[in-house]
This record gives structure tokens, sequence and C-alpha cells, in this order.
């Protein structure tokens, strides 16, 4: 996601006499090629208009890269022959260990001589990563569900004419096509709503032949050329800029280390993660009274440049961080340790990555965000109250407010 600063000829091969479905670990016997799908996240929602899908059909099998293969050996599901050679598991996107092939930290999918769909899904396909009971496919009925399961992985194996499969006929081949999509959560306002689950959408075919048995995948590509991100200026001189440093010690401090260093206008659009946490940093620029306090009212996030378009999500009220979002935002606190010049002149918050669904259709809208803040100077003069009320009760939770609710 990425965040702006606002300011066949059809001939039946029968299966072989010794194939069985597949259990954990599942033996896959019959997979012929078939190619690393793509997983589409929340960094993996579509602009509007959607942009039309990528067809492809590999001509080499990909070698999964060497962290997809990073499997604990307690979760590692078998593919194919216990006797397969290493040059046969990368034909069938697979990851070999030199004794053992097994399934990487992907979606993969693989058409049987028997038709048959083999489909085996990580947990760890997507970030956020996925929750796998909530992995369905195009149609339902038995044996449209998982068939076996483990804490990493989930496998899906069934007939091509089954669960919902559409089919299609080119000259000497047919070909069966299924989706497979994951549901997600979605937050409610009134005006906007979000997720921060992974929307995971991969389109998948087996193109049968008279000779051969090859898969199709559909990639789902992001937005190009999006528009550049959008700054203003207002009778304050204010300026918000997002903090990217990490910790390079151990034991240190998260949020001091991720405010040591900021993007630049350069790096802008960010990219991000769903539930990534965002470090902002709002700043009065071109003064040097000691006394001033900058102040900030209502902080929220549009879809688009605009302030006052819709849809829209609070992240902060009245100063203080809105109570009824399930993942509540906090506001960092900036003193003299901070090692600032004015660090009165500064208001810094995190809150965590989202992205907007259509609250018609829950379908995820953008892939891009933009964070709007409105701020007031206010001078600490003896008796003046600067602070939000948020930050001065004992009991802190009486200060978050409401306000992503009708």
């Amino acid at each position: 996601f990425v965040l702006c600063c606002f300011f066949v000829f059809f001939s039946y091969l029968p299966p072989p006499p010794n194939y069985s479905p597949p259990k954990l670990p599942p033996q896959i016997q019959h997979g012929v090629k078939a190619d690393q799908s793509y997983q589409r996240q929340q960094t993996s929602q579509q602009s509007v208009p959607p942009q039309k899908p990528y067809v492809y059909e590999p001509k080499e099998p990909k070698h999964p890269a060497p962290q997809d293969c990073a499997v604990d050996r307690s979760a590692r599901v078998q593919c194919g022959a216990p006797d397969i050679s290493a040059t046969a598991c990368e034909a069938i996107n697979c990851c070999f260990d030199g004794q053992q092939c097994y399934f990487g930290k992907a979606v993969t999918v693989q058409c049987t001589k028997d038709a048959h769909f083999i489909v085996v899904v990580a947990k760890e396909a997507t970030l956020p990563n996925l929750d796998l009971e909530a992995v369905s496919l195009l149609g339902e009925g038995q044996g449209c569900s998982h068939v076996d399961s483990n804490s990493q992985f989930a496998i899906y194996h069934f007939p091509v004419t089954a669960c919902g499969s559409l089919v299609m006929e080119e000259p000497g081949a047919i070909i069966y096509e299924n989706r497979m999509t994951s549901a997600y959560e979605v937050g409610v306002g009134p005006r906007g709503a979000i997720t921060r689950d992974s929307s995971y959408e991969l389109l998948f075919r087996c193109r049968y032949t008279a000779t051969s048995v090859e898969t199709l995948i559909v990639d789902v590509l992001p937005l190009t050329n999006p528009p550049l991100p959008v700054a203003a200026v207002g009778p304050i001189r204010v300026e918000m800029r997002l903090a990217n440093g990490q910790c390079t010690t151990k034991g240190c401090n998260e949020v001091t280390a991720a405010y040591s260093s900021f993007y630049t206008e350069a790096d802008y659009p960010v990219s991000k993660v769903l539930r990534d946490p965002v470090y902002v940093d709002v700043q009065l620029l071109g003064k040097t009274d000691q006394l001033l306090v900058l102040t900030l009212d209502r902080c929220w996030v549009t879809a688009n440049p605009y302030p006052h378009s819709l849809p829209q999500w609070n992240i902060l009220t009245d100063g203080c961080p809105c109570r009824d979002d399930r993942y509540l935002s906090s506001l960092v606190p900036v003193d003299q340790s901070s090692g600032l010049e004015f660090p009165s002149h500064h208001r810094r918050f995190i809150f965590k990555m989202f992205t907007f669904v259509n609250p018609s259709s829950n379908e995820p809208m953008n892939e891009r965000v933009y964070i709007h803040c409105s701020t007031a100077v206010c001078y600490n003069a003896p008796g003046a109250r600067c602070e939000p009320m948020c930050l001065r009760r004992r009991d802190v939770s009486l200060g978050y407010m409401l306000c992503n609710v009708f």
C-alpha cells in the first residue's frame, strides 16, 4: 500500500495405478508443470477502475526464492514422490533441500493428469499472514474446502469440473478455471470503511491437451504511474513527515529509533504493509518562541488528496486517538529528551496501516491513502491548557474518543 502525506482438444489421461489424494504430508504424484502463484495483498487492493489482469503462460519453471523455502521441518508438506529429483522438484515450483521436496511459502497450483486441481496455500504467502480458514474457492460443496492442513499450510484437492470451475474451449485444448479468495474484516464508520487484513485473490487455470498438462496463473498487477503526492500551505506553516528509523542495537527503543530519521520528499509515495506502524511527525516551521505549542485537532485519512473527500477515517479527534478503532492509534510524547531544539513545536502519533473498502461491495478500493491534520498554535502562558484532555486524565481509556461510529 502506498502512503502519501498531505500538506484441449481434450483427451482424458488416466491416473497412475498408485494415485491417492494428498495427505499430510501429501504425496503429489501427478504435477507436470506449475508456476508460483501471485498473491495480491492490502498491498493488493485494486485501484479504481481496476486494471485488466495480465494472463501469462510460464515457459520455464521459476525457482522459489531462498526465503520462500525457509519452512520449519515440522510444518513441511511433501511435494511430489519421495524419490523425486531436484530438477523435477523445481519444475513443479517446489523447494528441494538435497533430501526432500516440499512446498514453499507461497500458493502453489498444480494440475494432475487425472484432471484435478491441487492448490497448496501457505499462511505466509501474504503480509499480514493469511487466515487459512478464511480462504474459499469460486463455488461451494463437498470437497471444496481444504482436505488437510497444519499450522502453516492448507491443501485443496478437487476435480477440475467441481467447486464452480468454468470450462472454456480452444482449438486442441480445454481450459478449466477457478478462483481463490480470502475473507477479511471490515471496519465501517460514518465517513468510510477500512480493513487491515490481507485481501487475497488468485485466478488459476489448467489447460488440457492431447499431449501435455500445463498451469496458467493470472497476475493482478498494481497500478502503474500513480499521481504524485499533494502538499498544501496554510495560515500556519507546518510540515508533516513520516519517520523511517530502524533499531540497530539490541534492546533499543523502537519508537525512539523510528523518529531518528525521516523519509525525504523524493521517497514519497511510501509503501507500507497492512498493519505496519506508520510513524507521523507534524512540525511547526519558522518559529523560535519556546512558549508556542503546536496542537492537533483532528487527523484523518482519505483515499485521494482532497481533505474533504469521502471516504474518510479518523485517526485523532480533539487531539486524542479514536477509541472505536480496533487498532488504537497512540500519541508519542515529545520532550527535551527527544533532542529537538523546540520540542513543543512537534506533535507525533502512530497508527496501523489500512486501506479503504467500498461499503456497498466490501471490496478494497485504492492502494493509496493520504493523511491530513488540522492544527493550531497555543501560547503556553500561565493557566493555559495546551495539551489534549486525553493526556491529562489518570484513566487514559476515558480520554479516547468514539469518532468513527454513527
